[in-house]
């Protein structure tokens, strides 16, 4: 059970929703976004923690977008909390950062390829906010387990959240073992499936990462079959103008049906 102070309809039933842009362009966009989002959680009673990246720190390309500025964005992040009454999520990279953004946001996120930083897990779990940990795509989900007691070892109270993201597959693909999210979920913390990042086919040619959104739905509807706790996903009104991660984000005027038929399949399994 989630333990954010600020996120509505817990007890709704309903798995929660961690979704918003790959990265915070602007303050309109974050809040056209927040704002319709929150607007179908809020009426289907979905938890929802808005999200968005306030700096990009691994890119492929030196040239690539990293942000418009780490307290500018930080400071969006806040306003979307605060206008909307939702909790906020962002990415850490480095240990020095968690203070600082744990002033602004609700849930400290560790990327996957730093979930084995223990400097960074402790750095978060210090600050009193919840932590989101994303499995490294090179990880079963058993390993995750010394990511939790990292945490917990720093801070008994910090309340720990797991997401998957798939596995490398070959060079330049991710596959989903659904297998580790009962396993992570043995660890006695919510668990996540990452539905757009799962769908990266990172490290091409061209230096940009590529996806297959298209199959959103099906990683989402499988997740919510197996019992995951929550989703992410990123979405923006027009993920061909996204300056991050445009190949793999949900376009937002789909994310309406796609809520509602995964609410059904949340129903029928209960």
């Amino acid at each position: 059970m989630l333990s954010i102070p600020t996120l509505k309809y817990i007890d709704s039933g309903n798995f929660f929703l961690m979704a918003g842009p790959c990265a915070i362009e602007g303050r309109d966009m974050a809040l056209r976004i927040a704002e319709r989002i929150t607007e179908l959680t809020d009426r289907l009673k979905i938890p929802y923690i808005f999200k968005g990246s306030y700096r990009k720190a691994n890119r492929t390309k030196l040239d690539s977008f990293t942000g418009i500025g780490d307290e500018k964005a930080l400071a969006i992040l806040k306003e979307v909390g605060t206008t909307f009454g939702v909790p906020t999520v962002t990415d850490i990279h480095e240990s020095a950062e968690a203070a600082l953004a744990a002033e602004y946001v609700d849930v400290l996120q560790i990327p996957a390829f730093l979930c084995r930083q223990t400097d960074l897990l402790v750095a978060a779990a210090q600050t009193g906010k919840a932590v989101n940990v994303k499995k490294g795509q090179f990880l079963s989900g058993a390993s995750m387990k010394f990511a939790v007691e990292k945490i917990q070892d720093t801070n008994p109270s910090a309340q720990v959240i797991l997401t998957d993201r798939g596995n490398s597959f070959g060079y330049g693909d991710l596959v989903v073992d659904y297998r580790n999210l009962p396993e992570m979920q043995s660890f006695g913390v919510p668990v996540v499936m990452d539905c757009t990042h799962s769908l990266q086919q990172p490290n091409q040619a061209s230096g940009v990462t590529g996806g297959k959104p298209r199959l959103i739905e099906t990683i989402a509807k499988a997740a919510i079959a197996v019992g995951a706790d929550g989703l992410f996903m990123e979405t923006h009104y027009n993920p061909a103008e996204a300056k991050s991660d445009a190949a793999n984000m949900l376009p937002l005027d789909q994310l309406e049906g796609l809520l509602e038929r995964l609410l059904r399949i949340r129903e029928a399994i209960l």
